[in-house]
């Protein structure tokens, strides 16, 4: 379903004072009209100009790609089975790119186990090539979460620490677990603290619109950005923090969105900026850059 709202509701929907980020005008779109549902969407740890995207479930399990601007580059069939596709994070490892595809949706709380998917990142296209053609896996794990079933929409990788991050939706206040990032016996999400995603303003006309819908860690691992309905939140970490620490600490809100359905989000390269699009064909991809 989605959900449409005035974009004056949305306006004043943020904290005194500047914000570390500044929405910018004029956003592209996403042009690619098999970009249906997206539900994740990560900037390429090999090419800054372009977005590995996912579409939620019902979808094909491919793998898209478009550059900055939003045009179409291919897509790529992941073999796997896209239950219920909602997140997609890269990261290194070894020096080694790789992209994490998670089947972790689950909004009535009833599957018995939920399973991330790794794959190399693929090579990108030279110029006026299309990808194509299969993507194999890595690695997936299986893992269940250790207080019971949840529904989860928003996962990140620090690799550093090769820890997997989630913060469960639908449960009140939104919970943060952890998983190895590693294949394992056994696999467990352990719980590690409650978070605060709740942001000031005109409250939406629906239940989840402070519900956690998606996230990023930067690369330097000194910043997680999580999407809900209403707008993006940046939680910040100190080189001596852990993201337990973090995240019991409030977020920064950096602004409404003003999308229908925003459900991914992502850093560029550089920590200094933020996007992230709606699932509805043709969505604007919103661009928070740093004001510093």
């Amino acid at each position: 379903m989605i959900w449409l709202f005035p974009f004056f509701l949305l306006i004043g929907c943020t904290f005194a004072g500047e914000p570390s980020f500044i929405i910018q005008p004029n956003p592209a779109k996403l042009l690619s009209p098999a970009l249906t549902e997206v539900s994740g969407l990560v900037t390429s740890r090999v090419d800054d100009q372009f977005f590995w995207l996912i579409n939620d479930s019902g979808c094909a399990p491919d793998l898209h790609l478009a550059t900055k601007e939003g045009t179409p580059r291919g897509a790529l069939h992941v073999n796997a089975t896209n239950q219920d596709w909602e997140d997609l994070a890269a990261f290194s490892l070894n020096g080694k790119p790789y992209l994490l595809i998670a089947d972790t949706g689950d909004n009535e709380a009833v599957r018995s186990q939920l399973t991330l998917y790794i794959v190399r990142e693929p090579k990108l296209p030279s110029k006026g090539e299309f990808l194509s053609g299969n993507l194999p896996i890595a690695w997936r794990i299986d893992f269940t979460f250790e207080d019971g079933a949840r529904d989860c929409e928003a996962v990140a990788v620090d690799a550093a620490a090769e820890k997997i991050y989630l913060i469960s939706k639908r449960t009140r206040p939104p919970v943060l677990y952890e998983l190895p990032l590693r294949p394992s016996k056994h696999p467990i999400a352990r719980r590690i603290t409650s978070v605060s995603t709740k942001t000031p303003g005109i409250p939406l006309p629906y239940s989840l619109s402070d519900q956690p819908t998606g996230m990023d860690i930067s690369k330097d691992n000194q910043s997680a950005a999580v999407v809900t309905y209403r707008g993006v939140l940046l939680f910040r970490k100190s080189p001596d923090e852990s993201w337990a620490k973090a995240f019991t600490k409030k977020p920064e809100f950096l602004g409404a969105h003003a999308l229908a359905q925003a459900e991914s989000v992502t850093f560029s390269k550089n920590s200094k900026n933020i996007f992230t699009v709606s699932e509805n064909v043709g969505s604007p991809i919103i661009h928070y850059a740093a004001s510093k």
